[in-house]
């Protein structure tokens, strides 16, 4: 009767769990089985078995063909390896205490290599965990920013409102003081030429006062009066020259 290792399932839909069976290969999957050696749950990370080793090499060594998802399982297990170990004892090539050895520091080193992918794991999945947390964290944070009253933005508004006002008032006052100098300079032209024309009307009353002179006296008396009131007119002059000047200093 030929005798297949392969893999019964159980468990429910979505959910699946098997046992590892010894059966006649003419049998149905879920049917009748000669000898449950294991189990195998692939819901877990990493996967769950649970394998009697020494059943599994003794159907082996009795002509059982394991499946392809058996025979990684026996693999994984050590079964198949433990059974190339017998196979070595029964030539001869090892005694029984070197086969057994060996297989224990196998199994110690896959013991080792599972425990780390285990830690790696646990590592991982808490790291995950924390950036959940991190990130529900600031979803909450923004959250409460959005809903909080926003009371706080209008009063810089008001700053910038009464910072404009300020502006302009200084410029105003700046442009006052412009206005009031060019005021100043033009009060200034206006006094400077009321003060030349004083000036050229005397010239021209002493120049009328001469040519009156000369027409009722002599020629000699002419003279001298021209020549007198010529210095008169002279001396007006060049004393009004002197104050304006002293004016245009001060």
């Amino acid at each position: 009767m030929p005798v297949k290792i392969r893999l019964q399932r159980h468990g429910k839909k979505g959910k699946p769990f098997y046992w590892i069976v010894a059966a006649d290969s003419r049998a149905k999957r879920d049917g009748k089985y000669l000898e449950k050696i294991g189990t195998y749950n692939p819901n877990t990370n990493p996967a769950t078995i649970n394998l009697d080793v020494d059943s599994s090499v003794k159907w082996l060594q009795n002509g059982a063909q394991p499946t392809d998802t058996a025979r990684a399982i026996l693999s994984y297990k050590g079964a198949l390896l433990k059974n190339h170990l017998v196979g070595g004892v029964r030539k001869g090539a090892l005694t029984e205490e070197q086969a057994e050895e060996k297989f224990n520091a196998w199994v110690a080193e896959k013991e080792g290599k599972v425990d780390a992918k285990k830690d790696d794991l646990a590592k991982a999945k808490d790291d995950a965990k924390a950036k959940a947390l991190e990130a529900e964290k600031a979803v909450n944070e923004a959250r409460i920013a959005a809903n909080a009253p926003v009371v706080e933005e209008e009063t810089p508004a008001e700053e910038t409102a009464e910072v404009a006002e300020n502006e302009e008032v200084e410029a105003v006052e700046e442009e006052a003081p412009a206005e009031e100098t060019a005021e100043v300079a033009e009060n200034e032209e206006v006094e400077a030429v009321e003060e030349e024309a004083p000036a050229e009307e005397t010239t021209e009353v002493a120049e009328t006062e001469v040519e009156a002179v000369k027409e009722e006296a002599p020629a000699e008396e002419v003279t001298e009066e021209v020549e007198a009131a010529t210095e008169e007119v002279v001396e007006t002059t060049t004393e009004e020259t002197s104050e304006e000047t002293d004016k245009n200093k001060a």
